[in-house]
């Protein structure tokens, strides 16, 4: 029998993995571990997910600038946040009163896209693209990484006096934007609604994160995000119902599902820029840089990383042609030059076929990062392993699960990549 934790636990999140321990030990004998583990989580409703250290959430109007969302992402040091319909009566529902959720990276994106010549949305006009220069060269006073958020000045200038003084940015507002790559419509849940839907929706639905509403408010109560799930389902090691799960080789529950012949990746030598236009395409998070003519991967970017084509000198002077390999180079200087650690900086995170689930979720949790690549012996890419792939190995969705769950759910914006 797998040991058990201190009647204090830990953590808020190990103090749920005991209340999943006690249902756990209730079920039907004769039920499968992944069936028992199923029944507990339905028995649990979503409010009892631990909140996060600072439970206020922040929204965004939906006619604010894209300048002064990104100044209230940077000031909370968050990245990414719901947006509220200005135009929504005082009483409105919660779904009428949330237009979706826009994220940086996806603004960061949006503005790339608007200066890329290869874009038809291109500005043409000589005036609209020192504006847009001096917009991006301004966003170098932004960091996103740390508590001194926003308050660097690594350029001369102020970053929201340049961003707001282009007409281009001047006039777009966060719900222009709607539709853009990773912008999500609102789809949340209800506080009495359970672990498992809350789990099905953050695995085989693929959301990354899930408001969760306060009906007689009509307003968020708190946002679950996969980073979170994963941290929680740490916590919980050392349980009986964790062990029964965790401690099997993730080849043994089928993992890595994304194969070497499925992994969208770029190779070092090609433009870092293909590998953001590679996120967009497909509607990924992140890519693999690997040796050309090989398989081996040397470094992994993502869709986060970004905000470096903005953020450090060494880069954005140069975004266009910087290759995949110096960009990876320029970003570990840029971060050891201000002392700074992010997931970029500790390298290129991998593990083996024989690695455990428990080993590979306290690996992502400590490492903080959302995906793991798997390899062999010799360093080449068998797979990679996402923190939604993991999570979908834990539950799995009963016939007719959801029923008319989805019913009156905002419809996606058109042309939406998430």
């Amino acid at each position: 029998m797998a040991a058990t934790m201190e009647d204090s636990p830990r953590s808020p999140e190990a103090k749920l993995g005991m209340r999943v321990e006690d249902l756990w030990d209730v079920q039907e004998p004769q039920l499968s571990p992944n069936e028992k583990l199923n029944a507990c989580f339905e028995s649990i409703p979503v409010s009892a997910f631990p909140p996060p250290p600072s439970n206020q959430e922040i929204e965004i109007k939906s006619d604010a600038t894209l300048a002064e969302a990104v100044e209230i992402l940077a000031e909370h040091n968050i990245l990414s946040a719901p947006v509220v319909d200005v135009d929504a009566p005082e009483d409105a529902s919660w779904i009428d009163r949330y237009i979706g959720i826009v994220e940086f990276a996806g603004i960061v994106v949006w503005i790339l896209h608007q200066s890329d010549p290869t874009s038809p949305k291109s500005p043409s006009s000589r005036s609209n693209r020192t504006a847009i220069e001096a917009a991006t060269n301004g966003m170098a006073s932004l960091q996103l990484e740390g508590k001194d958020l926003g308050s660097s000045t690594t350029t001369s200038g102020n970053f929201f006096e340049d961003l707001t003084s282009s007409e281009l940015y001047k006039n777009t507002k966060v719900r222009d934007i709607s539709g853009s790559f990773r912008w999500a419509p609102f789809l949340a849940l209800e506080r009495s609604n359970s672990f498992l839907t809350m789990l099905l929706l953050l695995s085989k639905y693929k959301m990354k994160s899930i408001p969760v509403v306060d009906l007689g408010a009509g307003r968020i109560d708190q946002i679950i995000t996969q980073s979170a799930v994963i941290h929680m389902l740490g916590e919980c090691a050392g349980l009986q119902w964790f062990e029964s799960w965790g401690t099997k080789k993730i080849s043994e529950v089928g993992l890595p599902l994304v194969t070497p012949n499925h992994i969208i990746k770029v190779y070092e030598d090609e433009p870092v820029l293909q590998a953001f236009r590679l996120m967009r395409k497909k509607r990924i998070g992140g890519v693999p840089v690997v040796e050309r003519g090989g398989n081996n991967p040397v470094g992994n970017i993502s869709l986060h990383d970004v905000q470096f084509l903005l953020t450090a000198p060494e880069i954005y002077h140069d975004y266009r042609a910087i290759t995949a390999k110096d960009f990876l180079t320029a970003v570990k200087s840029y971060l050891k030059k201000h002392d700074k650690v992010v997931p970029m900086s500790r390298g290129l995170i991998t593990c083996k076929k024989d690695c455990t689930i428990k080993e590979l979720i306290q690996l992502l949790d400590h490492e903080k990062i959302h995906r793991v690549y798997v390899v062999d012996d010799d360093g080449n890419l068998e797979g990679l392993v996402t923190l939604r792939d993991i999570i979908s190995r834990l539950v799995h969705e009963p016939r007719g699960y959801f029923g008319d769950f989805f019913d009156g759910v905002l419809p996606m914006p058109p042309n939406s990549r998430v």
